[in-house]
C-alpha cells in the first residue's frame, strides 16, 4: 500500500461466535468522530442490555494514532486487545468493531476469552466490504479570470476532484488530490501565475 492511500470499510459487518454457551455477536463499523464511536457503543448497550459484557476496538485517522481497546469488566487484555490486534493485522482505520457477550455461564478462562473475541471480530470483518481510500490534500487555488483555460487545462491533465468553483471578479477553485501529487499540482499552478 502507498503512503497516501488508507484501508477502511464501507458497511456494517456482522459476526458471530459461540464456545461453551456463551455468545459472541460482533458487529464492524466505519467510523470517523470519537461522537460517532460512543454513539454506536451506546447503542449497542442499549439493544443488548441484557448482555454480560459490551467490548470493543477502533483505529481512527489516516496515520491510525488514535485508537482503544475496552474490555467491559472481561479480564485486562481479553477483549479489546484481541479486537483491536484484528483491526491492526488487516491494517484498517476508521473502524469500530463491537462485540457484545452473551454469558452461557461456563468461564472460557483468558485464552478462551482472546480466542472468542479475536475470532467474533474476524468474522465480522470477514463480512465487511474492505475498501482502500486515498489520503487527500485540498489546494484553493485563486487566479483572474483570463487564465480559466489555462488551469483547466492543468485540471485535465493531472486529474484532482474539483471540490468547488467560484467565478467572480476573482476566480477560486478548491481542489482534492491524492496527498503524493499535491506537490505537483502546486507546482503546476503556480507556473501559470507567471506564464
Amino acid at each position: 500500500m502507498k503512503e497516501d492511500e488508507y484501508k477502511t470499510i464501507t458497511n456494517v459487518g456482522e459476526g458471530t461466535y459461540s464456545e461453551k454457551r456463551s455468545k459472541f455477536l460482533a458487529f464492524s463499523h466505519h467510523v470517523e468522530t470519537l461522537d460517532e464511536v460512543k454513539d454506536i457503543v451506546q447503542a449497542y448497550r442499549k439493544k443488548y442490555y441484557d448482555a454480560r459484557h459490551v467490548c470493543y476496538a477502533y483505529v481512527l485517522g489516516h496515520e491510525r494514532e488514535v485508537f482503544r481497546a475496552n474490555d467491559d469488566g472481561e479480564p485486562s487484555s481479553t477483549a479489546g486487545k484481541p479486537i483491536l490486534g484484528q483491526i491492526n493485522s488487516n491494517e484498517l482505520t476508521n473502524i469500530l468493531i463491537v462485540v457484545v457477550r452473551y454469558y452461557g455461564g461456563v468461564n472460557l478462562g483468558t485464552s478462551g476469552l482472546i480466542v472468542a473475541y479475536r475470532t467474533a471480530a474476524a468474522e465480522a470483518l470477514a463480512s465487511s466490504n474492505v475498501v482502500v481510500k486515498q489520503i487527500e490534500t485540498v489546494i484553493t487555488y485563486n487566479f483572474p479570470y483570463v487564465m480559466m483555460n489555462s488551469v483547466m487545462r492543468v485540471v485535465k491533465e493531472l486529474k484532482p476532484r474539483i471540490i468547488s468553483q467560484n467565478y467572480d471578479s476573482t476566480c477560486e477553485i478548491k481542489l482534492g488530490i491524492r496527498r503524493s501529487e499535491a506537490e505537483l499540482l502546486k507546482s503546476r499552478l503556480e507556473k501559470l501565475s507567471f506564464e
